[in-house]
């Protein structure tokens, strides 16, 4: 099975909703194995479906649904051609008193990654960095790294795909799985809800919404199914177009607020061709 790259770059705060509620916290979607933060490969599905245009487009890339057989539309449920999975961070910004933002990034979400590339460059090692030659300390929120600790990372850019769309992300620092998964935690992006009665007085209590803050790098491995028989080819193209088309959509709630909207783009080695 072939797995094809699609990268998400978080323009504004990321919100898709957890399993369960603790407390005032509201929280997003994470990995049970991991606890990392992620984006559910329905809500990709469902937020690429309603951006296809034309039924007959929509049926061959993600298949019918319950409404247009009870409608009468279909007989059966099919299946669509396309399989898409759940979006990955590969890096997230976390805040620093010594270099503003830091990139952050760790071997278990790096070689994630690497499992999508038959020629992947070297795993880094914890602590390799391109700010190492600063020959200065890095302070990462609560955390300080002495330079002594820091490991020099010439290649950092190959573990950066996109160009124009990651050009922002230039100080970037891999940290031990247990390290960042903690940073990664605190730096979530977090706002405080309340709701007002009629005279602007809090109405009951207040709550803390997460979100997977902007400027966060993801990506999510799509492919043809095995259902596609004879329209494999046809439906990638297809996808491919509309990724290309959509390069600005929303992702996750909060639409009003201005939540959930990424840019996306292919993975380079992926080439697009012209739909009839």
């Amino acid at each position: 099975m072939t797995f094809n790259l699609t990268y998400f770059y978080l323009f504004a705060p990321l919100h898709t909703g957890g399993a369960s509620q603790e407390g005032n916290l509201v929280g997003i979607a994470k990995e049970s194995h991991t606890d990392l933060p992620y984006v559910p490969s329905s809500t990709i599905r469902g937020r690429l479906r309603a951006e296809t245009q034309g039924p007959d487009r929509i049926k061959l890339l993600w298949g019918n649904t319950i409404k247009d057989v009870t409608d009468g539309d279909d007989d059966n449920l099919t299946q669509g051609a396309l399989w898409v999975g759940n979006a990955s961070l590969l890096w997230m910004p976390v805040p620093s008193l010594s270099h503003g933002v830091v990139w952050v990034s760790c071997p278990l979400l790096l070689s994630r990654w690497a499992r999508h590339h038959a020629s992947a460059p070297e795993l880094p090692a914890p602590y390799s960095t391109n700010l190492a030659s600063q020959k200065a300390p890095v302070y990462l929120k609560d955390a300080i790294l002495p330079a002594s600790d820091l490991v020099n990372w010439a290649s950092w850019q190959d573990w950066v795909p996109g160009d124009s769309q990651t050009s922002g992300i230039q100080r970037v620092l891999v940290l031990p799985d247990q390290h960042c998964h903690t940073l990664i935690q605190m730096s979530l992006w977090r706002q405080v809800k309340v709701k007002l009665d009629e005279h602007k007085s809090v109405d009951g209590g207040f709550r803390y919404e997460e979100a997977i803050p902007p400027d966060t790098l993801m990506y999510f491995p799509w492919g043809v199914t095995a259902q596609a028989n004879g329209t494999a080819e046809q439906a990638k193209q297809l996808f491919e177009r509309l990724i290309q088309d959509k390069a600005l959509i929303q992702i996750g709630g909060q639409e009003s607020l201005g939540r959930g909207f990424v840019q996306q783009w292919l993975a380079a080695n992926q080439t697009l061709a012209e739909v009839a």
